[in-house]
């Protein structure tokens, strides 16, 4: 009964620790397959594999939200996630009223801008105004593109009941769109989104813009959303730059992941920029000052580590 009792021990040792990621090995939740998350969390993965000696499971997912309540689950260690999306799971408002706050996770760094993207295929559509009455794609009900489209909608003076809602993931939406099913999708993720793309190469599609007093009104409410332009040649046949807000994709870790793992995590990543920036676009947006600004959770200890040997504080609980 002891040799029992003690290889379940070892093994729940075992367990514990490949979960933490101090045995060398991490399940990072991302996004949907056309999304951005996904095919950036391959690059830090293999980033992260390659400088730190650690495994990471890229997994693809339904975003932001089912990632967190992932790793409150225990399982995921990692994630990338909005950062709105992320304030509402610490405060336990809005997407995760129900849910009430999480203290499972905490924050590795900022990765990038997650551009708020209108996209249709309709010419007549040039205002969020001209989405009254339309079929409207706005991600799946309760995530963190539907209350960011709700917001924008908000500051246009429309409500979820002045358009026809569809709730459909990002390649869903483009495929809605090519085959004329909705009028419009917001997409949010890092330009140039691969769901995006993939429509611009079949069909002329268009990005209507998020700016002026709509932006500003957005801006005023909420800490998370910044100013942005998609720049002209994003996307094919995209000949202006399209102004629009953005909110930060930012990686995530459990709270009881190991201190050293973390550390070498961060490090990996944040020592090898141009390497990540090399095989993604996105790798050129990071920067310690990008990993450490606006951030609305705690950092875990072993990241804050990290950024205090490049001399900056960020806060930790």
């Amino acid at each position: 009964m002891k040799k029992l009792l003690a290889l379940v021990l070892c093994l729940a040792m075992v367990f514990g620790l490949t979960a933490c990621g101090g045995a060398g090995a991490m399940t990072m939740g991302t996004g949907g397959t056309a999304g951005t998350y996904y095919a950036y969390g391959g690059i830090l993965g293999n980033q992260i594999k390659t400088s730190a000696g650690i495994t990471v499971n890229v997994v693809s997912t339904d975003g932001s939200k089912a990632n967190i309540l992932g790793i409150h689950a225990g399982n995921y260690q990692l994630a990338t996630v909005q950062s709105d999306v992320m304030a509402y799971a610490a405060a336990g408002t809005r997407s995760f009223e129900t849910e009430g706050a999480l203290d499972s996770f905490r924050v590795i760094g900022g990765l990038y801008a997650e551009a708020l993207q209108l996209v249709t295929m309709d010419p007549e559509i040039k205002s969020v105004a001209d989405l009254k009455g339309k079929k409207v794609s706005i991600g799946a009900a309760g995530s963190g593109v539907y209350f960011n489209a709700m917001d924008v909608l908000a500051a246009a003076g429309l409500t979820e009941a002045d358009i026809i809602p569809q709730y459909q993931s990002f390649g869903d939406s483009a495929d809605a769109l090519k085959d004329r099913k909705i009028d419009a999708a917001f997409i949010v993720a890092g330009a140039p989104t691969p769901a995006i793309q993939e429509l611009c190469t079949s069909a002329t599609a268009y990005l209507v813009p998020i700016d002026g007093d709509i932006a500003a009104k957005l801006m005023a409410a909420s800490p998370y959303y910044t100013t942005y332009k998609v720049p002209a040649g994003t996307y094919n046949g995209q000949t202006e730059d399209v102004t629009t807000v953005t909110v930060k994709a930012t990686l995530i870790v459990s709270t009881s992941a190991d201190e050293d793992a973390v550390y070498n995590v961060t490090k990996a990543i944040f020592d090898n920029i141009d390497t990540i920036t090399a095989a993604h676009a996105k790798g050129a947006e990071l920067s310690l000052q990008n990993a450490t600004d606006g951030m609305t959770a705690p950092f875990h200890a072993g990241a804050a580590k990290y950024f205090k040997e490049k001399g900056i504080d960020v806060e930790t609980k």
